[in-house]
């Protein structure tokens, strides 16, 4: 499979994209990518029940750049049409991380570029979303970044 580059402007979250902040979405770089849309899974692999998934995003059109402050909506037009998921809170949209006291947490975001739009409904989790995917996958790459309270 074709890889592409997800790059964060940090290393360590910045208190403005967690819960200890503003809790708003990073901005968020991708190179190379080419299809018909993309996705997006953002999770936490060390959370104490099991990985926890903070962001999923999906429709959106091939771009270069996932802005800051991304509305938290199930389908969003602006900056581009899109559809999201809910988190492992329940919610929809971006949920900053906020681990327990102690060791850093690692975050990890997850661009795929598909061949097609999915037919999925908005408010999905992760699982349907990586299920709705199979087949359709040309391209992915990650980036990962830590926090730590």
């Amino acid at each position: 499979m074709e890889r592409i580059t997800v790059h964060l402007d940090f290393k360590e979250f910045p208190r403005e994209h967690t819960c200890d902040g503003r809790n708003r979405s990073p901005r968020i770089r991708i190179e190379g990518a080419r299809g018909t849309s993309m996705a997006l899974i953002m999770d936490d692999p060390d959370a104490p029940r099991g990985t926890w998934v903070h962001w999923v995003l999906w429709n959106m059109p091939v771009v270069s750049e996932i802005p800051a402050e991304f509305p938290k909506a199930r389908n969003t037009e602006i900056p581009f049409h899109s559809m999201q998921g809910s988190n492992s809170g329940r919610g929809i949209g971006y949920d900053g991380p906020c681990p327990p006291p102690g060791k850093p947490h690692r975050y990890y975001v997850k661009v795929l570029v598909l061949d097609a739009s999915l037919e999925l409904e908005p408010g999905a989790t992760a699982d349907e979303l990586r299920s709705a995917m199979e087949g359709h996958i040309l391209q992915t790459g990650e980036t990962m970044a830590m926090y730590g309270r």
